[in-house]
């Protein structure tokens, strides 16, 4: 498996990790896959009933397995949760098998897209935005350490975004040898 072959999105929720990968998935041929699309598939349920049986190491749990048999496919792109970083083994999957994609918003916009989302079991708190940016200031070096290729979502269209992003993603993976991730 080469590391062209695949392309993980990481990033704070409300990056737009899902419509942006599944764009990529399109222009590319590849499968696109949402890990907490994934985890909800195979449990039956949404994100925040798993919280609210499990708490947050549960899902950590089935997530960090979502991540594993995910990044054991080839030719994928893939929209992580936005705390599958947080896991070493997870950061590791990812680097490993695909090219990594952060999708870096800042918190007052994040919060602007996800405010009205009761599908957020960390943003159910008093103060959303103040959530936002301390989660930002604990992921954010994770996602930099992981990440290839870095881009502002800030307030530009998606297509703006993409065009960028592909003109990226073409630049790179040109320059990737071709054994680059073989195992």
């Amino acid at each position: 498996m080469s590391k062209r072959d695949n392309l993980y999105l990481v990033g704070l929720m409300g990056a737009g990790k899902t419509t942006v990968g599944r764009l990529l998935a399109k222009h590319y041929g590849c499968v696109f896959h949402d890990s907490d699309h994934e985890i909800e598939a195979r449990t039956g349920v949404k994100i925040p009933v798993i919280f609210e049986i499990e708490g947050e190491a549960g899902f950590r749990k089935r997530e960090a397995a979502a991540i594993a048999e995910l990044t054991a496919l080839n030719g994928i792109v893939l929209a992580t949760g936005g705390g599958a970083i947080l896991a070493q083994a997870n950061r590791e999957a990812l680097r490993r098998n695909g090219v990594v994609i952060y999708l870096r918003g800042t918190p007052e916009h994040l919060y602007e897209r996800t405010r009205h989302d009761r599908n957020r079991p960390l943003l159910q708190t008093g103060n959303p935005l103040e959530k936002l940016r301390e989660l930002h200031r604990q992921r954010d070096p994770l996602y930099r350490e992981v990440a290839d290729i870095v881009v502002d979502t800030g307030r530009q269209s998606v297509s703006g975004m993409t065009r960028i992003l592909f003109g990226k993603l073409d630049l790179l993976r040109s320059s990737l040898p071709l054994a680059d991730a073989d195992v």
